[in-house]
């Protein structure tokens, strides 16, 4: 463990500063977590070092950000001193955030735990190492870091301080996630009315509204007043006390259908005005089951890809993470593969097929037909390296995604790309995401405000009656 002369130089070190004991599922969840503790020091235990090594092997995930944290360790080890039980700078990295220095585990620790615990297990190995730290600097507080809930309560029945890695989390509570709509105060207009200025363009009113809340909104963020006279707009620029406010286009009415579909309520009225508008590039749309997310963006982008040729197809991908037990291997080609996945896709072709009432039998069949030829489902596995031109991306499922492989794959849009991310952050399948951590609420979170991105968490179920009273009762 520590050597002899390193307990001065860790006692030493402000009482404010503390010492993390990392466990490995941490280094294998983000690499870079080394660097992400501030002021404090890191130590590494041997039995972390070891499973780090068991887990290095494959070419998933887990085991990619396994080789990537042991070439952080071995890029410190190699910048430092020959004395390695002094600690080692973090900053030498480069991060000057990182002002802590990282510890390795340099002897034996014979950390006694109680007896029901068996010593050969890693984990308790590492709780042993805790004990033992706690013992050496009984004035420093020493934390137990790991994504492991069980080693956690272990650790904490044992009186030992434990915590979750929390800096992957965009977000403590996902209610604080940006919803993309706002509903504006009663008395919006007496106060932000003064000196307003109001003109119309390409069909659109547009006004520059004076007040305080104007700094608070963002760009392409959605606000409404419901009362006797409804107001919907969009805030298309913001600078400092000042907002320019766009009216809507009323989606609701039948005239302005989109391949047949209209909005039935507010958030698809505002869902359907960011799909259409040529300007933004990038679209999230979050909602429950049923609140019409897949069918109002297969509406636009066949709309758009059909009637307006601005795309030349539509592209649909979606994580394959199983709800029940997999069903094994599937036969045939990559689009045959993924099509158990899509079954979301048929079902609402199904229903915008249906909205030609006059095209008759013939007619219907040959729409299908010409609508298939220009929907291309793919796998995520193959996207990396890929770039798509003049394509209507859309991305299914997106919350079971984690932030790294969502930014794989909008970096894949070329010139002339619209990318829409689809997801319901209740329903995360993947294994350690959370609702926090998942791709979907990074990108929503990351995206709010740029001038070309647009994002709408729809709020009403439409599917059916039993859908809704089963999404609420249940």
């Amino acid at each position: 463990m520590i050597h002899r002369k390193s307990v001065s130089v860790v006692t030493r070190l402000p009482a404010s500063s503390k010492l993390f004991v990392l466990d490995t599922n941490v280094l294998m969840h983000d690499p870079t977590s080394l660097f992400r503790f501030e002021e404090h020091d890191l130590f590494i235990p041997m039995a972390t070092l070891e499973e780090l090594d068991n887990n290095k092997k494959g070419v998933s995930e887990v085991s990619r950000n396994a080789r990537q944290a042991s070439r952080y360790l071995d890029e410190l080890i190699s910048k430092a001193s020959s004395d390695i039980t002094q600690g080692i700078a973090l900053e030498t990295h480069g991060d000057k955030s990182a002002a802590g220095r990282l510890f390795l585990q340099t002897e034996a620790i014979n950390g006694e735990l109680p007896a029901r615990l068996p010593s050969g297990k890693t984990d308790n190995q590492i709780i042993g190492v805790v004990k033992h730290l706690q013992e050496m600097h009984p004035k420093r507080e020493v934390i137990l870091v790991s994504k492991d809930i069980n080693m956690r309560i272990k650790a904490r029945a044992l009186g030992f301080a434990a915590e979750d890695y929390f800096n992957d989390k965009v977000l403590e509570d996902t209610d604080l996630l940006y919803s993309g709509r706002r509903e504006l105060p009663g008395d919006f207009w007496d106060k932000h009315g003064k000196d307003m200025e109001s003109w119309q363009q390409s069909g659109q009113t547009f006004y520059r509204v004076r007040g305080p809340l104007c700094a608070s909104l963002c760009v392409n963020e959605f606000v409404y007043l419901e009362n006797d006279k409804p107001f919907y707009a969009q805030v298309k620029e913001v600078s400092g006390k000042t907002a320019v406010l766009q009216t809507l286009r009323d989606f609701t009415h039948q005239r302005h259908n989109v391949w047949g579909v209209t909005a039935r309520n507010r958030e698809q009225n505002f869902a359907l005005n960011i799909l259409m508008n040529p300007d933004i590039d990038f679209i999230t749309l979050l909602g429950q089951a049923g609140t019409g997310k897949t069918l109002l963006t297969l509406a636009a982008g066949l709309m758009q890809t059909l009637e307006h040729k601005t795309f030349s197809e539509i592209i649909m991908t979606r994580v394959t993470v199983p709800v029940g037990e997999d069903i094994g291997f599937l036969p045939g080609t990559e689009e045959e593969k993924m099509n158990p996945w899509m079954g979301a896709l048929e079902d609402n072709l199904d229903v915008l097929n249906k909205t030609d009432d006059e095209a008759g039998e013939w007619g219907r069949a040959a729409t299908r037909d010409l609508i298939r030829s220009r929907i291309k489902v793919k796998s995520l596995n193959f996207m990396r390296g890929r770039t798509f031109i003049n394509k209507f991306l859309i991305i299914d499922e997106a919350q079971n995604l984690t932030p790294k492989q969502m930014k794989t794959l909008i970096t894949r849009a070329g010139p002339g790309t619209k990318v829409v991310c689809l997801g319901n952050i209740a329903q995360i399948d993947t294994p350690y995401l959370s609702e926090g951590s998942s791709g979907l609420t990074y990108v929503v979170d990351r995206m709010k405000g740029w001038a070309h991105s647009g994002h709408v968490t729809l709020a009403r179920g439409e599917r059916s009656r039993l859908a809704d009273y089963a999404g609420e009762a249940l």
